[in-house]
């Protein structure tokens, strides 16, 4: 049986489903292994910054489908490259994840200024549907539900925020919204405490950490970028290959499409240059 599977807290993997459903997917669950290593270690905290179109979204999709209590991925990745590798089933489903869109949370709250609240009622909710057991009436913050939950039962939780940075750059000038937001950041991911909980934490977004007030938040962070891509290079975005094999598939000029042609709004990047062109 599966942990209560919620929206947020353990969710199912339909999203990725959709993605291996559609005509062009390349598959980037390697990744999956470099995440796999880095669990329950210094290096859990990722971040990872790229522009619009990098299939940032999928790939937190992946990761939740992967690692989620909420559903059985097996049959949906077996026959991807994560399949192969050796702890393959050693971290299938096999934890809590707690998963959200920051931007879809704030259309949801109403107003900015009602998303933190908001995130923090819905993630306490559900991890009390996990969680009965343990008691969370006094509590007001997710992080201080996950601190509960770990303090007596020892379990958990990896995060994955897609669009982390909206309020960041949508509210600019929000002063209040801002500190607000940070606040939760480093409630759920700096010190001692998250340490406990966090077993990892993944977050999208396009604004870099160490431009933006935040850093101070997240500065116990990995950053992945365009131009510090790391073990991140491959899996990102397309590679060269990746791109000519695509081109060569449906019969499209890969020339042409490099130096300029047809702007179809999409970035593809090369792990062995720290540039990106646009098709």
């Amino acid at each position: 049986m599966y942990r209560e599977m919620g929206r947020f807290v353990n969710p199912d993997n339909s999203a990725f489903q959709n993605v291996i459903n559609s005509e062009i997917y390349v598959d980037k669950t390697g990744l999956l292994a470099y995440t796999n290593k880095v669990l329950d270690t210094t290096e859990k905290f990722i971040c990872n910054s790229r522009p619009r179109r990098f299939g940032k979204s999928i790939t937190a999709e992946m990761l939740t489908a992967y690692y989620s209590r909420g559903c059985d991925s097996k049959t949906l990745l077996t026959s991807l490259k994560i399949a192969k590798a050796q702890d393959f089933q050693l971290h299938l489903n096999k934890y809590d994840v707690i998963h959200f869109d920051v931007q879809w949370c704030m259309m949801d709250a109403g107003s900015p200024e009602n998303t933190v609240p908001y995130i923090n009622k819905q993630l306490i909710a559900e991890l009390h549907l996990c969680y009965p057991e343990v008691d969370l009436q006094m509590v007001e913050t997710a992080y201080g539900a996950m601190s509960c939950i770990y303090a007596a039962l020892g379990k958990k939780f990896i995060v994955i925020i897609d669009e982390w940075d909206v309020l960041i750059r949508d509210e600019a000038t929000n002063q209040s919204v801002q500190n607000d937001y940070i606040q939760f950041l480093r409630g759920m991911f700096k010190g001692s405490e998250p340490t406990k909980f966090i077993r990892l934490a993944y977050l999208t977004g396009i604004l870099p950490i160490k431009k933006i007030k935040t850093q101070s938040a997240l500065n116990n962070f990995d950053e992945f970028t365009m131009l510090s891509s790391g073990d991140f290079a491959s899996y990102i975005g397309f590679t060269e290959a990746e791109v000519k094999t695509l081109t060569e598939k449906y019969n499209q000029d890969y020339e042409k499409k490099i130096t300029g042609g047809t702007n179809h709004g999409t970035f593809l990047f090369y792990p062995t240059r720290a540039d990106c062109v646009e098709c």
